[in-house]
């Protein structure tokens, strides 16, 4: 399906019956990456899998800002008229998800972020050298957006009043100490490090998100 949200096309895919639950993806990736997790989710929410500007089907753009990604999530909230839905976002869709609890409070009905960065030196230096060396590679600006973004502040994080979920994984490419940060700055908030995991291999194409969603939220109501 395609809905038109802050000036951009927006293609996503909807599954299941319940309360709402938006499932936001990664750099580089689209909506794909939640297939089993979406199935999982399914029997519990009407789920929500979009892929975010110049990302899989969705319109293409020349520069990307998570403040237009957040954006555009409000307008896809509003266009479809979600009461109240659960928020997940996974790496950028994380740092979407803290934006948009930031600039809209009364949104959502809670928030789960995995691999969520503050600002670029939330990156290891490792992984931060090697996404700086495929910019040069990669034309579009999905690189370059995190040499440059986000700049979340303790004052944003503050203003979160829904109850959040912080997850990484423990060998994960954002260091730990700003996942931490992030889930003692956040009122109401809980962490979860996953044991011998990375960035992303308990999340695309694996159930184990979904469990953990399943644990915290599966059965609270709006």
């Amino acid at each position: 399906m395609e809905i038109a949200v802050n000036g951009i096309k927006i293609y996503y895919e909807k599954m299941g019956q319940g309360r709402p639950l938006i499932m936001s993806h990664c750099n580089s990736m689209d909506h794909r990456i939640f297939k089993k997790s979406a199935a999982m989710l399914s029997s519990r929410f009407t789920v929500y899998t979009p892929d975010t500007r110049d990302h899989g089907k969705s319109e293409k753009v020349k520069t990307l800002h998570y403040e237009d990604m957040a954006e555009d999530m409000y307008c896809f909230i509003t266009e479809l008229k979600l009461e109240k839905p659960v928020f997940y976002g996974f790496s950028d869709g994380g740092i979407t998800g803290l934006i948009l609890a930031t600039a809209h409070p009364d949104l959502l009905s809670a928030l789960i972020v995995s691999g969520a960065s503050l600002n670029p030196d939330s990156t290891k230096p490792l992984p931060m050298k090697f996404f700086r060396l495929w910019s040069h590679i990669d034309r579009s600006d999905k690189m370059r957006i995190m040499m440059r973004e986000p700049s979340i502040t303790d004052e944003m994080l503050k203003s979160i009043t829904v109850p959040t979920y912080v997850t990484a994984g423990e060998k994960d490419v954002i260091k730990q100490s700003h996942t931490e940060h992030i889930a003692e700055v956040i009122p109401d908030s809980h962490l979860k490090i996953f044991k011998g995991e990375g960035h992303s291999g308990y999340i695309m194409n694996s159930t184990a998100i979904a469990e953990y969603i399943l644990s915290v939220i599966g059965d609270v109501r709006i």
